[in-house]
């Protein structure tokens, strides 16, 4: 029944319609915790996928390239080559729909609801390594492995890895155009759009990148990509960013001898020079870059294959300037990444962290504590908690035991007005809210220090009269300035403040 074009056309809008009212139930359901939040990310986005696939058949039925459909509501009209009978039409189409059910006199009608609402049941299969823990963190061994092996510097610890992997920037230049460096970019930023297609699968990250893309074309025209400026090359020279030693601080080639062979051979080879020798010899080839201009230097000196010993120096120049082009893109795609994925990060640190504490058998029962929770966190909140007299929340999230409650005087209720007429509940409770924030906060208001002598003070006007005692109290013993600050004459005498004054007015000294 359903072979008529009109009749697939029909069936399309139904599924369309319907897949978009499961989409709607299946997100009105909070999700109770990270597993089944992605569970449902991953069900709208295979019913999106779904739409989309039947409304691009839709919409190839009604360009309708081989005139199928036209010709189908044609014949339903009853046009013929012979001319225009719709009641034969009519009659023939009733013929075959009554043949049809005498044919299938024992088929039952579907409920297509049925298989469509049995969807909002099913669990996707996401792959996740036991180290990412099903999203929560991120597993990138493998890269920090790769890093390492780029012998940028001395090897780093995973911690420090997970500190700077997403700041490419401090990566010197010079060392982002070997073959590794590009890999390891290729890499890195394959496992963060696939970690983050796999925990977003509702993020448009081709959207993301266009619009990313977009502003790195502009920046990269205006030349303002962080870290890639373009180096200007006064006399043939090239920048401090290609070279390793400045060659400005050093007047002669004894001087440049002292760097030490590793340093030079470095600087040879981002210069693209012969970088063997003895130090002598190596200082030496690398003097002659200070006055000389690299397209002016014997192609002896120069690496084979090396952009100095190339004849066509401007398609390498632009070959290289492509290659720059497409590292610089790639790290802007990271960082921005990066941002997106900041707290899945600051998890991943912190687990990293609390793992290097723990013991193998410590790691492997928390691992089955977390599958536990995970698995009885939606059951228990389903579940409603029976608390008639109101007792307060344990740390299990049920109330406390009735006994417990009378023991520490938890029905007593304690009310401080410096605090804000807040109440507290249990003399353990207001004993000790005394020494917390908000009690300290209403004695600063006051202009009352917060000492031990205001303790079983709640009363605003009981702590000011307390406190204006005390201040009357302590007058008698007050420094006076007049009459306990010294002063000395010329001759050696003492004399207080107030008798120094007097003497020195009368001009006797």
């Amino acid at each position: 029944m359903s072979s008529t074009l009109l009749e697939v056309t029909r069936a399309s809008h139904e599924e369309v319609e319907r897949l978009e009212r499961l989409i709607v139930k299946d997100l009105q359901n909070e999700p109770a915790n990270n597993k089944d939040r992605l569970f449902q990310s991953h069900r709208v986005r295979n019913m999106i996928d779904n739409i989309i696939t039947t409304t691009e058949k839709l919409v190839e039925i009604y360009e309708d390239k081989d005139n199928a459909r036209r010709d189908e509501i044609a014949a339903l009209g009853g046009q013929t080559a012979m001319g225009t009978n719709v009641f034969s039409a009519f009659y023939d189409r009733l013929k075959e729909i009554r043949e049809y059910h005498r044919r299938h006199s024992a088929a039952r009608v579907v409920d297509a609801n049925e298989d469509y609402e049995a969807m909002l049941k099913e669990e996707p299969v996401i792959e996740f390594t036991g180290e990412e823990a099903f999203g929560k963190y991120l597993d990138m061994h493998e890269l920090y492995n790769q890093y390492n092996n780029l012998k940028f510097e001395k090897p780093i610890e995973y911690s420090t890895y997970l500190d700077i992997f997403s700041q490419p920037n401090i990566v010197p230049r010079k060392l982002k155009f070997s073959r590794q460096y590009r890999e390891y970019m290729e890499n890195l930023l394959e496992y963060l759009v696939y970690f983050f297609q796999r925990t977003e699968p509702l993020q448009d990250l081709d959207r993301i990148f266009s619009k990313v893309t977009t502003e790195f074309e502009e920046q990269w025209e205006n030349d303002a990509v962080q870290g890639w400026e373009k180096t200007s090359q006064e006399n043939g020279h090239l920048s401090a960013d290609h070279t390793v030693i400045d060659l400005d601080f050093y007047s002669t080639i004894e001087e440049l001898k002292e760097v030490g062979p590793e340093k030079l051979k470095e600087a040879l080879a981002a210069l693209g020079l012969k970088s063997g020798g003895t130090v002598q010899q190596r200082a030496e080839r690398l003097f002659l870059t200070k006055d000389t201009p690299l397209e002016k230097l014997d192609k002896k000196h120069f690496v084979k294959g090396s952009r100095g010993s190339e004849p066509n120096g401007g398609a390498a120049t632009s070959k290289e300037v492509d290659n720059s082009k497409e590292i610089a893109l790639m790290e802007t795609k990271i960082n921005h990444l990066c941002d997106l994925l900041d707290e899945t990060i600051v998890r991943t640190k912190e687990n990293v962290v609390k793992k290097q504490a723990l013991t193998y058998d410590e790691m492997e029962a928390e691992r089955e504590e977390e599958e536990t929770q995970a698995d009885t966190e939606s059951d228990d909140d389903e579940q409603q908690i029976y608390n008639p007299l109101k007792l307060p929340m344990g740390w299990d999230g049920k109330p406390i035991p009735y006994w417990l409650y009378k023991l520490h005087g938890l029905g007593q209720e304690f009310k401080c007005e410096i605090c804000g007429n807040y109440s507290y509940w249990g003399r353990r409770a207001f004993e000790r809210h005394f020494k917390e924030w908000r009690h300290q906060h209403g004695m600063r208001c006051l202009g009352i220090p917060n000492t031990k002598n205001f303790n079983e003070i709640t009363s605003i006007k009981e702590a000011q009269e307390l406190w204006k005692g005390i201040q009357e109290r302590q007058g008698v013993n007050k420094w006076r300035p007049d009459l306990e600050e010294e002063y000395e004459d010329k001759e050696g005498n003492i004399y207080n403040r107030k008798t120094y004054t007097d003497l020195q007015r009368q001009g006797l000294i």
